[in-house]
């Protein structure tokens, strides 16, 4: 478990916080950015000339914002709002993630930043936070873990339609609305490659490592991959930064980019793919040298997976998108390069072995979602578990233990004694617990207009 966390980390091989003022003198502002439970950017926006000063003594800001729902509304029930005076903590910027944000009208840039608790540790309830207590796990047990993040997501047309719905988005040349994509089409990358391009521009300024654009399932759906980092954290904030450039790079391009699990009825989810292995002290992948141990983490990641399905199903929306038939996995079970399954060792160069972990949405929050793999895989490593036989042909097919599949389920499941709040710790499980249980209630308050078409004049 990671016990302490300097004010200023260490800055990898960027330039010193003076040497970047010096070199963007015409520099307007700068974003302090901390993801919250649900994923979203939270922070302040500072001056040029303030930058010394947060390098040196931190920012502060509210621990509540850990008790934010989807809505921006603070969950009282986490204990993090009014009971505590909405007290502030300080907040360290992390210095190595200080680069430009090309897509504002004016020169600006942004840095990571993340909370500490009143004696200078990681704050429990941030996401980045219980992710680092995972991977401090797995170094004791002289392992690390190596973690590639895929995500998913869709340009939608910055209107909707007249039921309120989300449309596809129209054509480049602005002459027609795009109604089929064609899977891995090269053709549909090209309609779409100056939007691609400044992805891929802003991503190599800010060193996010970025790789392979395919065209997915449905119109104006794309997926965007990041390469293996054996730093699961850090590869966490490029998945977090790259969301925050294709949103603001979509806009610029006339689109929206939302990474909902299920924005159209009728069309595949996106999703948020883990791929994981596990280093030696050597950096030498051990699921490439040992079967037994590849098998122990599916063993152990099958077995945690129905108390984690809240985090990787996070949301109300999240739960449209887990239909069979539409390669999202609905049930506990493994295979070889089978993508109907929820774990999927995929072909490739023995060197190469590693899980597929296929169950999260795009909407997940991927700090949570990785730390809720590294607990299940320690898990069955720990426990020296054996899974069941991998499964061949279609998944939908078989008789399998469904995992939960509604929103209220997963959270009761998630709350209650669980191996989820065994590895997690009861302080963040209950705090991530209260958030999603207010969310549930908001959203069941609602009335629909689907509700109303059915009932007002029928009933």
């Amino acid at each position: 478990m990671v016990k302490h966390l300097n004010l200023v980390t260490s800055q990898g091989e960027g330039v010193t916080p003076a040497q970047f003022i010096e070199a963007n003198p015409d520099l307007a502002s700068i974003d302090l950015l901390l993801p919250d439970i649900n994923g979203v950017f939270r922070g302040k926006r500072m001056q040029p000339e303030q930058l010394a000063k947060v390098v040196k003594d931190g920012v502060c800001l509210p621990a509540s914002v850990f008790g934010l729902d989807i809505t921006g509304e603070t969950s009282e029930s986490t204990g993090l709002g009014f009971s505590t005076g909405d007290a502030d903590r300080r907040c360290a910027m992390l210095t190595h993630t200080l680069a430009p944000a090309p897509w504002h009208a004016k020169p600006m840039a942004q840095a990571m930043i993340t909370m500490l608790d009143d004696d200078g540790n990681p704050f429990p309830a941030e996401p980045r936070n219980v992710l680092a207590n995972q991977v401090g796990r797995l170094a004791e047990l002289g392992l690390t873990a190596c973690v590639a993040v895929e995500l998913e997501f869709y340009l939608v047309d910055p209107k909707h339609d007249q039921d309120g719905m989300a449309q596809v988005p129209m054509s480049p040349d602005g002459e027609h609305r795009v109604t089929a994509t064609q899977c891995y089409s090269v053709d549909d990358l090209d309609q779409y490659s100056e939007f691609l391009d400044e992805v891929n521009a802003i991503c190599r300024i800010q060193q996010i490592p970025a790789s392979n654009a395919v065209a997915e399932y449905a119109p104006g759906q794309f997926e965007i991959n990041l390469n293996h980092l054996p730093d699961p954290v850090t590869a966490c904030d490029q998945a977090m930064l790259l969301k925050r450039v294709i949103k603001a790079v979509a806009h610029k391009h006339g689109h929206r980019a939302t990474f909902m699990a299920k924005p159209h009825q009728d069309q595949c989810g996106s999703g948020m793919h883990i791929h994981l292995s596990l280093l030696d002290a050597n950096g030498q992948n051990r699921f490439a040298q040992d079967e037994t141990l590849l098998k122990q983490a599916v063993a152990g990641l099958l077995e945690m997976m129905p108390s984690s399905q809240l985090l990787f199903a996070p949301h109300a929306n999240s739960y449209r998108r887990l239909q069979p038939d539409m390669f999202v996995p609905i049930t506990p079970c493994w295979g070889y390069d089978n993508r109907t399954v929820a774990l999927r060792i995929p072909n490739g160069p023995a060197s190469d072995t590693r899980i597929e972990h296929r169950v999260a949405g795009a909407d997940a929050n991927p700090y949570l979602v990785t730390a809720a793999i590294l607990a299940g895989a320690i898990h069955g490593i720990e426990g020296k578990l054996v899974p069941p036989a991998p499964v061949e042909g279609n998944a939908y097919e078989q008789d399998l233990p469904a995992l939960p599949h509604r929103w209220a389920d997963a959270l009761e499941v998630f709350r209650s004694p669980s191996l989820i709040r065994d590895a997690l710790g009861d302080t963040f499980t209950d705090i991530y617990a209260s958030v999603k249980e207010a969310e549930i209630q908001r959203f069941d308050q609602q009335i629909t207009p689907l509700e109303m078409q059915w009932y007002q004049d029928t009933i």
